[in-house]
């Protein structure tokens, strides 16, 4: 036996030996799986390609102290509307991008999962809200979101474990702006705690302390991220974690099984024997592995269907001291523009209030506006008085945006992802939309010198889920139609972009996938 983090004991697999599972990335998709996988008394060995970091050590109030949390190999982007990688979507370490997600944690509505029923666009899920609905109940409690009880959109579900936390100055202006409009707000789900909170197998996790720099890492652990809520109870179970651990292939059986994972590790290639894989390495590195190993992919949708949230923000100046770097970065809420009804397109967007933090928004603003030198230096000096309302909006499957492999290749020599990426008319419109709408609250709130800064957010849909193997990668249980022991657990898998964050779900379909795995196995046993 070795020490595991913070002295939990670990359990060590032999490689030799073939465990019941591999898991894939440790991040949302994976730590809630690994868990309940190890809990059913599953052998289990976890691979990640980052560090294993100690938060009360390595988390600092710093943003570029923390850039050591994203994504950083380079990914090629390209299309008419590139995307950027890095820090606002994907991140490495245990625990994956829930190390620096800001922990905003609403639910996807019933008929988000319905886009292609209702709009006649896009692609329907192969499951629906009540399949779901359990298991974001039990996410929450675990991660301890903090909410308002009743929450004022979509169905009646169970009192958040939580009272919500503080709002922030731009969530006071934008509430402010929006109940000018008519438009209704309510504090935000957060997995965050606003108060101390105990969870049994994790312990006790103290309340948030509102320092603002959630996507800079919480070094006191009251954000809900992977690394101290579902991994410390997959390891107490058994799960063995392997950091710095690279996938790069799979050793596949006559049978079309894998037998086996193969990854870099210290520099030197190693092997995992195994009964089944679970693939939670999100949107990109998820489809790049397939590609590079030529599997699951008879349908030839590995890659395809890319999708991106819709993120446009809009900042307005103000009179207030609004200081936005403090709280919660996203404390207040609103749904109503969830299906608008003046809306000429597919789909919908929540509104949310924005924390930030300095260099991130100067990085915008010289983006956004043309400001360099003296002239942002200029602005930034006004950088308390800013505050910003942004939009989460809906992203339609396109043939024309896709995942591919480069001739350019990485550090280690593997082929680099190059993803394609062009709005259409319906992204378009949509934002546009959101645009004249933010731009009305900030100026019904009383902000001056207002700007908006168009960009986009979560990755999906690249190994989406079906029911016609030929159309899909994965089945409704996240089982690959050509592979029968490869299963996808990320957002790799959403045919769908979602008009919600996409963290809670991804964390719901993780147990829900691992559940139907589990029942799997006892049918086998039966017979």
């Amino acid at each position: 036996m070795t020490s595991g983090q913070a002295g939990t004991p670990a359990r060590r697999y032999e490689p030799t030996k073939a465990v019941d599972a591999v898991v894939i990335g440790t991040g949302a998709g994976g730590a809630p799986l690994m868990a309940r996988l190890a809990g059913a008394g599953l052998s289990v060995v976890a691979l990640e390609a980052g560090k294993w970091w100690m938060p009360e050590r390595d988390f600092v109030t710093d943003e570029r102290g923390q850039s050591k949390l994203f994504w950083n190999d380079e990914r090629l982007s390209d299309g008419e509307d590139p995307v950027h990688f890095g820090r606002n979507n994907s991140g490495t370490g245990v625990g994956g991008s829930t190390l620096h997600y800001t922990a905003y944690v609403p639910r996807a509505q019933p008929d988000d999962f319905m886009l292609r029923t209702e709009f006649g666009l896009g692609s329907d899920w192969p499951i629906g809200y009540a399949d779901i609905e359990p298991y974001y109940d039990e996410v929450e409690r675990v991660l301890g979101v903090s909410g308002p009880s009743p929450y004022p959109w979509g169905p009646p579900r169970a009192p958040y474990p939580l009272a919500p936390l503080p709002m922030n100055g731009a969530a006071q202006l934008m509430q402010r702006g929006c109940a000018t409009l008519g438009i209704r707000t309510s504090p935000a789900p957060n997995a965050a705690l606003s108060g101390s909170y105990f969870q049994e197998g994790i312990g006790w996790r103290p309340a948030c302390a509102n320092r603002g720099f959630c996507q800079a890492g919480c070094s006191v652990g009251a954000k809900g991220s992977m690394d101290v809520t579902y991994v410390p109870l997959a390891v107490a179970a058994g799960a063995e974690i392997r950091p710095e651990s690279f996938a790069t292939g799979f050793e596949v059986g006559r049978s079309g099984r894998i037998t086996g994972v193969v990854y870099m590790h210290g520099g030197q290639e190693r092997r995992q024997r195994c009964r089944a894989v679970f693939l939670c390495a999100g949107a990109v590195e998820t489809p790049r592995l397939l590609l590079l190993n030529g599997l699951a992919n008879s349908s030839g949708q590995v890659g395809r269907n890319f999708m991106t949230h819709m993120g446009l923000q809009v900042w307005g100046e103000f009179e207030e001291d609004v200081r936005p770097y403090k709280g919660i970065p996203g404390a207040l809420i609103s749904e109503d523009t969830h299906r608008p009804k003046d809306a000429g397109f597919a789909g919908g967007y929540l509104l949310q209030s924005i924390g930030i933090m300095p260099v991130t928004y100067a990085s915008q603003v010289a983006r956004a506006c043309g400001l360099w030198g003296e002239a942002l230096l200029s602005h930034m000096r006004r950088y308390n008085h800013m505050a910003g309302i942004n939009i989460l909006g809906e992203c339609l499957p396109y043939d024309g945006n896709y995942l591919e492999l480069a001739s350019e290749r990485d550090g280690r020599g593997l082929p680099k992802p190059r993803i394609h990426f062009t709005m259409g008319e319906n992204e378009r419109r949509l934002c546009a939309h959101g645009d004249a709408l933010l731009r009305e609250i900030w100026t019904a709130a009383g902000a001056r010198d207002i700007w908006s800064y168009q960009r986009t957010a979560h990755v999906a849909g690249t190994c989406r889920m079906g029911t016609d193997p030929a159309q899909a990668v994965v089945d409704a249980d996240g089982l690959a139609f050509d592979v029968p022991n490869l299963y996808i657990s990320d957002n790799s898998t959403f045919p769908s972009a979602l008009g919600a964050n996409p963290a809670l779900t991804i964390m719901a379909l993780a147990l829900r996938t691992a559940d139907r795995f589990l029942e799997r196995l006892r049918r086998q046993e039966k017979r």
